[in-house]
């Protein structure tokens, strides 16, 4: 599970952490804030990994496109991860807002 945090970027990774923790101390005492908080974690996923693809293409395009399809794999992989991370942070708020609704 570390290796997957540090493959995912330890920056954009951090970042995703402190977005949870907020989000949880969020759950807790600023309720309101949860939805926009788990947006925010989502964006910031889908932010990192544009940078990092935009990064990628940079590099492929200063070594003239030689780039061996492994490196590049394994590039993509480590920018899913991040979305990925993002992705479950959002879901997470969904579930604490719907588990704060009043019920009828």
């Amino acid at each position: 599970m570390f290796q997957m945090f540090v493959d995912g970027g330890l920056l954009s990774m951090s970042l995703l952490s402190l977005e949870l923790i907020a989000l949880l101390f969020a759950a807790w005492r600023a309720p309101a804030w949860v939805k926009e908080l788990g947006i925010l974690a989502l964006v910031t996923g889908a932010a990192t990994q544009l940078i990092g693809l935009v990064i990628a293409f940079g590099s492929i395009i200063e070594t003239s496109g030689d780039v061996a399809p492994i490196v590049f794999y394994g590039g993509l992989r480590s920018m899913f991860i991040t979305l990925s991370y993002a992705l479950l942070i959002f879901a997470l708020s969904l579930v604490i807002r719907i588990m704060q609704k009043p019920r009828v």
